[in-house]
């Protein structure tokens, strides 16, 4: 038997798509992510299926096992508040997916006072050197989806702190 790896498809910014997509960007189905968490029984598969198709929403500690499972941080498939600027973050990251060609570039100011502007600052610099380097083919579609998958919005403030 011959498998074809098709490229995950975001279908929308669903908590539920999302994790389909993390799952099958993982090379992973239902069933396995299922034995991992330890479900059993003939419908073993339904949680996820009703997870994947917004049914349910699973609890933090359960989204945190699954986060675990396909190894990307759990603020990637959280449900997102669209007042918070961190969750704005990775809207963002998800929407390049649903919209590949779509060009986002926010203009930030060079003189940011708040220190979440810093931060935000900090996130599209990082962002806009890892597009380049895509563009520029330095860097696969994997590696940038997995950067995007890990994105720590937070990283680097444990160095700030301690500056």
């Amino acid at each position: 038997m011959r498998y074809v790896y098709l490229k995950p498809e975001l279908k929308d910014l669903s908590q539920g798509s999302r994790i389909a997509f993390a799952r099958e960007f993982r090379y992973l189905t239902q069933d396995n992510v299922s034995d991992k968490l330890g479900l059993t029984g003939e419908c073993k598969r339904r949680s996820m299926a009703r997870y994947e198709r917004g049914d349910r929403v699973p609890k933090e500690e359960r989204l945190q096992e699954i986060a675990n499972i396909l190894n990307v941080n759990v603020k990637c498939l959280k449900e997102y508040d669209f007042r918070n600027e961190e969750d704005m973050i990775y809207i963002l990251l998800w929407m390049e997916e649903l919209y590949p060609r779509m060009n986002i570039d926010l203009g930030l100011s060079e003189s940011l006072p708040k220190e979440s502007d810093i931060k935000l600052k900090r996130f599209f610099e990082e962002w806009n050197v890892m597009k380049e380097k895509r563009a520029n083919l330095e860097l696969s579609y994997d590696d940038y989806v997995e950067w995007k998958l890990q994105y720590d919005f937070n990283k680097g403030d444990e160095y700030e702190e301690d500056s």
